[in-house]
């Protein structure tokens, strides 16, 4: 099997995990329970192989294409932001599922938005050019984000030592690895031939980790169901939203279809994972925030297949476009 096989499938393929974590969770708790602790060293580890793969030492080029670039900043950290505030206001949910939305659904994903760009018909050269962008952003963004929308409550969760610990070790240590790795695969082929292996292993171990959190968090599950479907529902509309948000962004700075349909899958796309660390050392009280974010990723992921159907071939068709691809800057 190729890489980019494995990648097609990934939807099914954590579907799966979920499900037999939530019956290995519901005929042997305690059993989980004790693999619950191998959780933290998977998830270091599934950030680490992810961060490698993003071009961390290539940023200034993401600078060179303004036009994208802007329309893609201007997307993901102003107009979704806003979006999401209204949704604030008008949705009366309970603060640990909204903080759950919320870190979702705020972060713009850097890792399969690039494949799903790629299968799409999107642009996968000016999509791997950003992905080093987005993630500096949006990780000195999230914090002002989630103090704005949910207020002092939130500030005081985020200085707590658990909280600060887990983001030193799970996202700025992984980040800064990969970065000394990406530097040493440059003058050695061993390390190199290395870092393109880590490349096969984001799906399976994201995968037994979607496997320990189902597992884990069935309790959690079983008292959300009610509002699992309007979290549902929610992702659904977002999906939908940030389709012919792209659509509208690409159109306004006058991008060609392969640039637009990038912007789709960037608006598209939230980087989940990412913020399982965040919201596994909330307090008790807010760990549906946990349950919130794993049940967006099989939202999203069911979303790209329709997405790679819908976006090519009728919201953003190459027909009739005589733009071409490489235009001014």
């Amino acid at each position: 099997m190729k890489r980019e096989q494995l990648e097609q499938q990934q939807s099914w393929i954590y579907l799966a995990f979920i499900a037999l974590g939530l019956c290995l969770g519901l005929l042997a708790p305690e059993a989980m329970a004790a693999f619950g602790q191998a959780l933290w060293p998977l998830l270091g580890f599934l950030l680490f192989a992810t961060f490698t793969q993003i071009p961390l030492l290539q940023i200034t080029q993401s600078l060179q294409d303004t036009r994208f670039m802007t329309a893609l900043l201007v997307g993901n950290f102003v107009v979704i932001p806003a979006l999401l505030g209204v949704l604030v206001v008008w949705l009366p949910l309970p603060p640990p599922v909204l903080a759950g939305i919320l870190l979702v659904l705020l972060m713009p994903c850097t890792d399969w938005f690039v494949t799903f760009a790629h299968l799409g018909k999107g642009d996968a050269a000016r999509a791997i050019a950003a992905t080093p962008l987005l993630l500096l952003v949006q990780m000195a963004a999230l914090p002002a984000y989630l103090w704005l929308l949910l207020g002092s409550e939130w500030l005081q969760l985020t200085l707590s030592p658990a909280l600060l610990s887990a983001f030193l070790s799970l996202m700025v240590l992984p980040l800064l690895l990969a970065w000394f790795t990406e530097r040493a695969a440059q003058k050695f082929v061993t390390i190199e031939r290395a870092t393109r292996a880590l490349g096969w292993m984001p799906v399976p171990l994201l995968a037994c980790v979607v496997l320990i959190i189902a597992a884990t968090q069935v309790a959690q599950v079983l008292a959300l169901r009610q509002l699992l479907w309007q979290a549902v529902l929610i992702f659904v509309g977002f999906l939908i939203v940030a389709a012919w948000l792209g659509k509208a962004l690409g159109h306004l700075f006058n991008l060609p279809p392969t640039s637009t349909r990038t912007l789709v899958f960037s608006f598209g796309t939230r980087n989940s994972f990412v913020m399982l660390p965040i919201a596994l050392t909330l307090p008790n009280g807010w760990q549906a925030a946990v349950v919130i974010i794993v049940c967006q990723s099989l939202v999203e992921l069911l979303g790209m297949v329709a997405y790679l159907r819908w976006v090519p071939k009728r919201l953003i068709p190459s027909s009739g476009h005589k733009k071409a691809d490489a235009y001014g800057k």
